[in-house]
């Protein structure tokens, strides 16, 4: 572990010089944390055919060739405040779009449940609507990590998207639990139905909060 925070440090420092300033941009963040991935994984595949750690990254470095270009448009768009406010309002109008159907969705199932709980139907048709909670949670969090603040960058897509999953897979296990355990009226079907979703989800959850994410401080 410490091996890979030496090797993660010595990339980003790199990163960090080659960019020195240029103005701060969303885009420069994303551009950043890509070249961190690929950097990454070149110097995993050059350790592993048998270079020592500082050769695995002097080979990594000198294959991602001249950035003059990349710095060139980063420079641009960091100078062109109009194009960095328009990309940053529409990133935004995204974001909210997606806070407001999540909301939305997750509200629509639980009034629906309220609804049918006062109703004369089964109690696991009760229960049934509540997976709109499932679905507007996960849109929830994937859209609040995606967006941009003022004292934050967005996260990065696909690391958002896993954080998605893993919340929508801990509120489908409570979903499971209460549908299975309403419907058998056993409890340890409940519990054991419950488990196993939920084992799987903080099981995703932890390994997102223990993997070391790239700082989004402005």
């Amino acid at each position: 572990m410490k091996q890979k925070n030496k090797a993660d440090d010595q990339i980003r420092n790199y990163l960090d010089r080659e960019f020195a300033g240029i103005g701060e941009s969303q885009q420069l963040f994303e551009l950043k944390e890509e070249l961190m991935m690929n950097l990454k994984e070149k110097v995993r595949d050059y350790e592993k055919a048998g270079k020592t750690e500082d050769e695995a990254f002097k080979a990594a470095i000198n294959s991602m060739g001249d950035l003059s270009g990349l710095k060139e448009d980063m420079r641009q768009i960091g100078d062109d405040h109009t194009k960095k406010a328009v990309y940053t309002s529409m990133a935004s109008r995204i974001s909210t779009a997606g806070l407001i159907v999540g909301i939305l969705i997750a509200v629509f199932g639980a009034l629906t449940s309220t609804m049918l709980y006062f109703m004369p139907v089964p109690g696991e048709a009760v229960f049934g609507p509540a997976i709109f909670i499932v679905v507007g949670g996960a849109l929830i969090t994937y859209s609040v990590l995606t967006r941009e603040t003022t004292f934050k960058y967005a996260m990065n897509k696909i690391r958002a998207l896993l954080y998605a999953v893993a919340i929508g897979i801990l509120l489908f296990s409570l979903y499971v639990g209460f549908i299975s355990g309403w419907a058998t009226g056993e409890v340890f079907i409940a519990i054991s139905s419950f488990m196993m979703f939920f084992i799987i989800g903080l099981g995703l959850l932890l390994g997102l909060i223990f993997s070391k994410g790239t700082d989004r401080r402005k």
